[in-house]
């Protein structure tokens, strides 16, 4: 696999790519003794208290992850080895996000018809924390290769694998949390060990799942689905449907999962971009890879426009054109910067 740089510039928005080649544990001691030698220190930048409360739901949610996704562990322990920290206090960050602690806030959509199958996902995100941000290629023994991007590490928020299932999220705000496995952690899950939209869907039925969150999937079959789930519930909606398209932001819409949820966070203007990307896909003005980049841009309407003072917004853009086997990525505000193609990862 290419190991070349994506862009040859320096541009301040650009966002870390790193390539990972080994097991899931020598992966993890590697980038973790990397990040090390460069004076950074996981835990020291932890923007929220590791509280007891989470401790403890990190333990609980331990045996779900050693039953169904036990490499993942193996990694987590790898980075803790490599950053000379405790892989506790990592496990317990992990896997309280989306569930204790605060999750993305993004919009995402798929698109099946007339010869194209698309999915598109704006990264929604603190500014302050831009830095962090990361797109990752990984080649892992008995897993499906895959590339992805994260505001974290080795959990994943959007990508596709060599099968060429792509996956995005949304997160929701829980009513209830359970141990489980969180949104980030279930998107990794997805593109390691599915190969296409009916076994995301399979794989969601059996894990139990912590945080509330959407994940929007499509493969190059034509299947989409989107896939609202909590806690206490999951609903799905997916192909063959009355319209070619579904689209998710940070609330429920699936009549199902409606009282399943907190009220969303309106400073993200989630309803407002969901209706955004709903009335122009209804009205068709998404036929291909070109104007779902314009889509995800705002041109036609709210959708990554966030006011500089609030200190959000759209920290990437991504659509990955699984008809064609192209990806294409903004590498920050879509308003701002160009969308390019990513060569290097062929699926």
């Amino acid at each position: 696999m290419p190991a070349a740089p994506y862009y040859e510039n320096k541009e301040r928005n650009l966002m870390n790519h790193e390539i990972f080649s080994g097991t899931h544990y020598n992966i993890g001691r590697q980038w973790g003794q990397k990040i090390a030698q460069q004076n950074v220190s996981l835990l020291s930048q932890i923007p929220f208290p590791l509280s007891e409360e989470a401790g403890n739901f990190a333990s609980a949610c331990l045996p779900v992850y050693q039953n169904f996704f036990p490499e993942i562990l193996d990694e987590i322990r790898g980075v803790a080895d490599g950053q000379g920290c405790s892989p506790e206090k990592l496990r317990t960050l992990l896997f309280s996000l989306y569930s204790i602690a605060p999750g993305a806030n993004c919009s995402c959509f798929a698109l099946s018809g007339k010869g194209q199958i698309l999915l598109g996902r704006n990264s929604d995100f603190f500014l302050e924390l831009k830095e962090r941000n990361m797109n990752v290629i990984y080649d892992v023994p008995a897993a499906s290769q895959f590339t992805a991007n994260t505001t974290s590490f080795i959990q994943m928020e959007d990508g596709v694998n060599r099968h060429g299932l792509a996956v995005g999220l949304t997160s929701v705000l829980p009513r209830r949390i359970k141990p489980g496995m969180n949104a980030g952690l279930l998107l990794r899950f997805f593109l390691e060990k599915c190969r296409n939209v009916d076994e995301v869907i399979q794989s969601i039925a059996e894990i139990p799942v912590s945080s509330s969150q959407t994940f929007t999937a499509a493969d190059p079959s034509g299947r989409i689905a989107l896939i609202e789930c909590s806690s206490e519930h999951i609903s799905v909606s997916s192909t063959p449907l009355p319209q070619d398209f579904l689209c998710a932001v940070n609330s429920f819409h699936l009549t199902t999962m409606d009282s399943r949820q907190k009220a969303a966070a309106e400073g993200w203007f989630s309803e407002r971009r969901y209706r955004t990307m709903r009335d122009s896909l209804i009205k068709g003005r998404v036929a291909d890879a070109s104007s779902a980049q314009k889509l995800l841009g705002g041109e036609y309407g709210f959708l990554c426009q966030y006011p500089s003072s609030t200190g959000k917004d759209t920290v990437w853009s991504v659509v990955y054109d699984l008809a064609n086997r192209k990806i294409y990525r903004a590498e920050g505000n879509p308003q701002r910067c160009p969308f390019r193609q990513d060569q290097r990862f062929p699926f």
